[in-house]
């Protein structure tokens, strides 16, 4: 502390100078570790690689910066009068009055990427006249708030008083296991943007672009997420108030701490949660899931709608109510209720469609529960992201096809005609023998390419002995009660 004390007064004077002794709160937690406790303090500046150097300097600034003043700044809200316009310009920002520990910082900051001097206005006069050298115009778009991790969706749950720690991780995996979020990234897409320059006295015009609404890792709201959503908020709002499970909480303590009886708390709920769920019961049981008219269907007259079906979101012409049968088409995996079009609904009834021929085969390109495939000749590919079912061409379709041949003939290491469905394949951890929809491991000894039918009924065999033995043997005992 002497150190950086007479370091701090040497390089900015002693006005600078305001000593802090930092002490831990906890007296089990440790003090500062011998191997990252700063000295020679007078060394701003090592040898050593780039790295080296950004990770010293920003220890050494930190370390001095503790051991300096405090900065002073007044929150200033300046208002620029135009000479020839009745326009005006509004600078909100902060004037410095006294540096203090910035002056380390603004001689550098920790973060390359960031300017020191964002939000800091200069020295201003009130009736002062200011010369205008450069001015800057850029068109900017309203920005949606940002999408949740888990990290910050934590914190949202922490600022709202919302469960505890112990329930957190809990709570995340549980909306997503119910597939009300699902964990993805969005591409985004580009736009363009504006910018002026004002420059003695001449004006530049440039033209750039941005990408935008694009997440990466995010958890993102599906289209049940949001049916169940509107579904509690409109009959279910008090549930659903942030306030709600933080008032439970609260309650939760007044019971462990004996000041609530718990069958009281219990009681309040239930004589105004119970009569809600047996009306919604009663006046709902035909609710249908976050239906959605979209309008009738040119070709046929029929309504068309989306909805939540059994495996997911789902278009649909014509309604039950009709002599003929409805007709039901997936969403694709970037499609919402929320938002998909008539025209868009309309093309999904285009599938499965027949791109063309490829052996002799009709080669299909349609959508599936997990997502647009390909079919041909009885076997499956997926199409990868980025491709549209309703797009995708005979050559796109026919390199898809034989990669995924390739793959499957890398993966196979054996089959058996006496046994069709049993073969040895390669796998992510290793060879493997697959049966009746079972893998079985092959022992470490065994050599996968010369395995034999025989030999791979008897690992299955052993397998399977071990398997039974494993489920006898893990029965619940009793403790026997001993008397006293």
């Amino acid at each position: 502390i002497n150190t950086a004390k007479a370091e701090v007064t040497q390089l900015y004077g002693p006005e600078y100078v305001k000593v802090r002794q930092y002490t831990t709160k906890s007296k089990g937690a440790q003090e500062a570790h011998e191997a990252i406790r700063p000295t020679y303090i007078q060394n701003n500046t090592i040898d050593g690689t780039a790295q080296e150097k950004k990770l010293y300097d920003l220890i050494w600034k930190r370390t001095v910066a503790s051991q300096m003043a405090d900065a002073q700044l007044e929150k200033t809200t300046a208002v620029i009068d135009i000479s020839n316009d009745k326009g005006k310009f509004v600078a909100n920002g902060e004037v410095l009055k006294f540096d203090g520990f910035l002056r380390v910082y603004l001689e550098g900051t920790d973060d390359e990427d960031t300017e020191s001097t964002d939000g800091i206005l200069p020295p201003l006069k009130q009736d002062e006249a200011l010369d205008m050298r450069e001015t800057t115009a850029t068109q900017r778009f309203s920005q949606r708030p940002p999408r949740y991790t888990e990290a910050s969706l934590v914190r949202k749950m922490e600022e709202l008083g919302i469960g505890r720690p112990s329930t957190y991780a809990p709570t995340i995996s549980t909306i997503q296991n119910r597939e009300y979020v699902e964990k993805r990234s969005l591409e985004g897409e580009q736009r363009a943007y504006n910018v002026l320059v004002l420059k003695n006295g001449k004006l530049k015009d440039t033209d750039k672009t941005e990408i935008f609404g694009a997440d990466k890792n995010k958890l993102l709201p599906t289209d049940i997420g949001m049916v169940v959503t509107d579904f509690l908020m409109e009959y279910f709002p008090s549930i659903l108030d942030y306030n709600f499970t933080a008032d439970v909480e609260k309650d939760f303590d007044q019971i462990a701490e004996g000041k609530t009886q718990w069958n009281k708390s219990i009681a309040d709920f239930y004589k105004v949660f119970h009569p809600t769920v047996e009306a919604v019961s009663q006046t709902h049981t035909e609710h249908k899931a976050g239906e959605r008219i979209l309008g009738t269907d040119p070709k046929t007259g029929r309504q068309v709608s989306v909805k939540i079906g059994r495996y997911g979101a789902v278009a649909q012409i014509g309604s039950s109510e009709e002599e003929e049968k409805p007709l039901f088409a997936p969403l694709q995996k970037t499609q919402s209720i929320e938002t998909i079009t008539l025209e868009e609904t309309l093309r999904l009834f285009d599938l499965p469609r027949t791109v063309g021929t490829f052996r002799d085969k009709e080669v299909i390109a349609a959508v599936g529960r997990f997502g647009p495939y390909l079919r041909h000749d009885g076997k499956f590919v997926s199409l990868p992201k980025g491709v549209d079912p309703l797009e995708v061409t005979i050559d796109e379709s026919i390199d898809l096809i034989e990669a995924k041949e390739k793959k499957d003939r890398e993966k196979m290491i054996k089959t058996f005609a006496e046994e069709p469905g049993l073969q040895v394949l390669n796998g992510r951890y290793g060879p493997y023998i697959s049966f009746e929809k079972k893998n079985y491991k092959i022992p470490k000894n065994q050599e996968p390419a010369e395995l034999t039918l025989d030999m791979c009924r008897q690992i299955i065999s052993e397998a399977a002995e071990g398997s039974t033995k494993k489920k006898k043997t893990t029965r619940k005992t009793t403790p026997k009660k001993t008397k006293k």
